[in-house]
């Protein structure tokens, strides 16, 4: 049976969305696992996102509580409000109640990836502050640490991410997730993906 990797995430302006992507291809180079994008739902009524510019959802999935069982492994990426995720991937999360009664995500290793629009704008405590609904579920939290190598060192361009996952920019929106930025969410992936399929090899 192939190990499942679910990466969840909610994406308003498509940065996040872009890291998905990559760490979609990374999960899926490992050989064994399948890898599926899901989106969580929007909160906002269209006419709100058409005064904030957004741009239309993409044709991804979108995910239900529930479904979220059915996954060996998770890696969960949201945009930043304020240094923490943001309301609709939160929402998402209260909705898992069900799941928590059950335990049913207990023991299952999960990641974080994030977007934010500054350099001091949260790229490590959206991740920090997240960490407590994984503790909640029993979920095994998965950083990629300095896994990435070289890259997690870069100081002469801007580049997004730290130990607790792979992240990005937004700036006022322009500003699209760099190569570097990219390498490291396919790092993310593959990293998360092959600790996925040991455990459940061992299980």
């Amino acid at each position: 049976m192939a190990v499942k990797v679910y990466i969840v995430y909610y994406s308003m302006y498509g940065h996040v969305e872009k890291l998905a992507e990559e760490i979609k291809k990374g999960a899926s180079s490992v050989e064994g696992v399948e890898a599926k994008l899901w989106q969580v739902p929007e909160t906002l009524p269209e006419e709100v996102l058409g005064k904030m510019s957004a741009p239309p959802k993409s044709d991804v999935s979108v995910i239900t509580p529930n479904e979220l069982s059915e996954a060996d492994g998770f890696v969960f990426g949201f945009p930043t409000r304020f240094g923490m995720m943001a309301a609709q991937f939160k929402a998402f999360l209260d909705a898992t109640g069900g799941l928590w009664r059950t335990q049913q995500l207990a023991g299952k290793p999960a990641g974080l990836f994030y977007s934010t629009g500054s350099q001091g704008g949260g790229q490590e405590t959206t991740a920090l502050t997240a960490i407590t609904q994984l503790v909640h579920h029993g979920m095994i939290f998965v950083p990629i640490g300095y896994t990435f190598g070289a890259g997690m060192f870069e100081m002469e361009k801007v580049k997004g991410g730290s130990p607790y996952g792979a992240g990005t920019y937004a700036g006022d929106g322009s500003r699209q997730p760099s190569e570097l930025e990219l390498e490291q969410a396919f790092h993310q992936g593959k990293y998360i993906a092959t600790i996925t399929k040991k455990l459940k090899q061992a299980a």
